[in-house]
């Protein structure tokens, strides 16, 4: 009877235990979902205000800081359209009016004339530069400490990969953190298109990213 009950007392407190985790792993999940999208709704608000001036929508400039950081594989309509996630019109319209505001234009691919490439123009780098990121998120950032800088980029890195792989988006990363990422006797090699990579290139996103 001793044992039943001792057995009994444990797997309640082992209950308990386990309840009072959740409930506590669960309040930490939501106030950092909290605080991500507070961030993220304050980003998209300050960027609308940016964009005003040249009468851009938040997408609009999604699209276009995205040309801006991609690389030659990844400068596509079918790419921005994966990366923003949205409908090929959606984008095919954003892309056009960034087009009509010369901040982009349109681009043959050398080997294969059916590939169109985005490529930002002097315009679009000049309004990323004065907008994105705003001045107000720039000013939030530079009154952290440099430990404090670097501790909050390593655990957004660790929070974005984590995320990626549990929704298989793992594409869309940096270049030199990829496995395809190679160094030769020659330099840096693409594995999966067998090209040089630059120095440049290694920094920036790419669609075909793997880990």
């Amino acid at each position: 009877m001793f044992r039943l009950e001792t057995i009994l007392f444990e797997h309640s407190k082992s209950s308990l235990v386990k309840y009072v985790l959740t409930r506590y792993y669960c309040g930490m999940n939501d106030e950092l979902f909290n605080l991500i999208e507070r961030l993220a709704n304050l980003l998209r608000q300050e960027t609308r205000l940016e964009g005003q001036s040249l009468g851009l929508q938040p997408v609009q400039q999604e699209a276009l800081y995205y040309l801006s950081t991609c690389n030659r594989y990844s400068d596509t309509m079918l790419a921005v359209t994966e990366f923003l996630g949205l409908t090929k019109g959606t984008v095919s319209q954003s892309l056009k009016i960034l087009e009509s505001n010369a901040l982009i234009i349109k681009v043959k691919d050398k080997k294969d004339k059916r590939i169109t490439h985005l490529k930002v123009t002097k315009a679009g780098r000049e309004f990323l530069m004065k907008t994105c990121p705003p001045q107000k998120f720039t000013d939030a950032i530079t009154s952290l400490s440099v430990d404090e800088e670097f501790e909050t980029k390593t655990l957004l890195k660790k929070v974005l990969n984590n995320y990626q792989q549990a929704t298989g988006r793992t594409a869309f990363g940096v270049c030199q953190h990829c496995k395809f990422n190679q160094q030769t006797s020659d330099g840096i090699v693409c594995g999966l298109t067998k090209e040089a990579l630059s120095n440049d290139d290694i920094m920036l996103i790419c669609k075909e990213y793997a880990v």
